[in-house]
């Protein structure tokens, strides 16, 4: 197993003068003169600020840790007999007819998607807010599930608050608004809370005021096993937040900490939130008191926490019948989680979604609910789409991706900002947008006039769920698998015996062995 390295990393900006040694990751000859480029080195001069990927703000980051197993030891086994979902005829059963729609939800109000895929939580981090519109935009017309992150409205600069809770949050007023007004029927946006989101009433607003649907219960993400973080530039800011209720550092009221952040000394604070502290009891009853403000769709969000929280949340979400639960493993994506507990934290994916496909299964045995189940943890292609739904067959509805759908987004903001200074916004643009964006025209054919008002951002995302859609649908062909429900467990092969062991999948010289003695006895 390669390991993440130590003392130099692109997301911190640091590198070391020369070999480093592997253990520690120093410069195997550290020497005295040198201004410091390793982790090390930069930290005796910023010290708590290259915690944080960088730049803060304006990237996403993922682990560089290479872990001992994940979805390339796996592949998808093909076969050349049959057809499940359509009828065994060569002019029936082409890729082009597989169905990869799905549908999550404890009731009959099922939320219907249009692809097995949907984003992660974009929440109160810059990057979120500044590509909130397209990432909206680009969901609501894929027809799949926007999940709203944590701290929105706390965040919110100019919200208005009595007693303590929100009654009013421009912000979270236009990311509703904004997915609402491209919403056609399939998928859902929810609004997530963790403490602070909760202490806000935020949850209350949103029902109430905004008609949210659906409401997301956060314990964490595979990226971090603590709240969340932003980085505050002004003092006012971190004073604004802090009377909040925030937990703010340095602490933006101490007259050292502000006569160095005049100085020049400190240029950013920091804003965390809150640890959750998990009970069934407690649990049991939030669920309850958001139905009762009128949610019609709640969730559960949990991160790569030891096994024993990951069986907690299995079990929880099966007594408050939850509506999706989302499982986030170590590796995957963030844009504001720190570098080294992004790294050396966690379960990773593969383990963890093995060990919810068991947990799952006993509570099937057992006659229990089963809540729908969607995996998160660095997914980003059609054949790590696949893999996902297969491992934890028949419980994985969807695959969540937050940071690959991110990327698409701000792919297709720069190059709309970059035609834009080319032609300017008449004719020429648009056209040049039509060869730019190989899923345009379809979007154009399908909303006409209004086609104009969809962000080169949104287009992005469309165009990129467009490929993962008919790269999924090939894949489940040669599989001859030709609707989601179909996939199975037996679709994947290991080929370490590491990941069959970790998993449970067949090592690939021990697959078909059963039936390979009956074709041939």
């Amino acid at each position: 197993m390669s390991l993440s390295k130590p003392n130099a990393s692109a997301a911190t900006v640091t590198t070391t003068r020369v070999a480093p040694a592997p253990l520690s990751g120093l410069c195997v000859t550290c020497v005295d003169g040198c201004p410091g480029y390793c982790e090390v080195g930069r930290s005796s001069l910023r010290g708590r600020e290259i915690i944080y990927p960088q730049p803060f703000g304006v990237s996403t980051s993922a682990a560089e840790k290479d872990y001992p197993v994940d979805f390339s030891h796996f592949n998808i086994q093909g076969t050349c007999v049959g057809a499940v979902g359509v009828e065994a005829d060569p002019d029936k059963a082409t890729f082009p007819v597989v169905d990869i729609s799905t549908e999550v939800g404890s009731s009959e109000n099922k939320v219907k998607m249009r692809y097995p895929f949907f984003t992660g939580a974009l929440g109160s981090t810059d990057i979120a807010r500044v590509n909130w519109e397209g990432c909206a935009i680009g969901a609501a017309i894929c027809g799949t599930i926007l999940v709203c992150g944590e701290n929105v409205c706390g965040m919110d600069p100019n919200a208005e608050f009595q007693n303590g809770k929100v009654v009013r949050s421009p912000e979270l007023e236009r990311r509703v608004k904004t997915f609402k007004d491209w919403y056609d029927g399939y998928g859902l946006m929810v609004v997530q809370l963790n403490v602070e989101d909760t202490r806000l009433g935020v949850a209350e607003y949103a029902i109430d005021k905004l008609g949210v649907e659906g409401i997301e219960l956060k314990w964490g993400q595979g990226a971090k096993s603590i709240g969340g973080e932003v980085k505050l530039s002004s003092l006012e800011r971190a004073l604004q937040l802090k009377q909040r209720g925030y937990i703010v550092q340095p602490d933006p009221e101490d007259p050292g900490v502000q006569e160095l952040f005049k100085a020049g000394g400190l240029h950013e604070f920091e804003r965390h939130s809150r640890l959750g502290m998990v009970d069934e009891e407690a649990f049991l009853k939030e669920v309850e008191r958001v139905r009762g403000l009128g949610a019609k769709y709640v969730t559960l969000k949990t991160g790569a926490y030891r096994p024993a929280d990951l069986a907690r949340a299995v079990k929880f979400a099966s007594l408050g019948k939850i509506d999706l639960l989302t499982v986030d493993g170590a590796g995957g994506g963030t844009g504001m989680s720190p570098w080294r507990m992004m790294n050396e934290w966690g379960i990773p994916t593969i383990h963890l979604e093995s060990l919810l496909y068991k947990f799952l299964k006993r509570l099937e045995e057992k006659g229990a609910f089963v809540p729908d189940c969607a995996i998160a943890g660095g997914i980003v292609l059609e054949d790590q789409v696949f893999k996902g739904i297969a491992l934890g067959a028949p419980y994985i509805k969807a695959v969540c991706m937050g940071r690959s759908t991110l990327t698409a987004a701000m792919v297709g903001k720069t190059q709309g900002k970059n035609l834009e200074e080319i032609y300017g916004k008449g004719k020429e643009y648009r056209e040049a947008v039509l060869r730019t964006f190989i899923g345009a025209m379809a979007l154009k054919e399908k909303y006409g006039k209004d086609f104009e008002r969809i962000p080169p951002a949104a287009i992005a995302i469309y165009t990129y769920y467009d490929r993962l859609a008919v790269g999924l649908k090939q894949l489940m062909a040669g599989a001859r698998k030709f609707k989601l429900s179909a996939i199975e467990r037996n679709d994947l092969v290991a080929l370490t015996r590491e990941a069959a062991e970790v998993t449970g999948i067949p090592y690939v010289m021990e697959s078909d062995m059963e039936e390979v003695e009956k074709i041939l006895g």
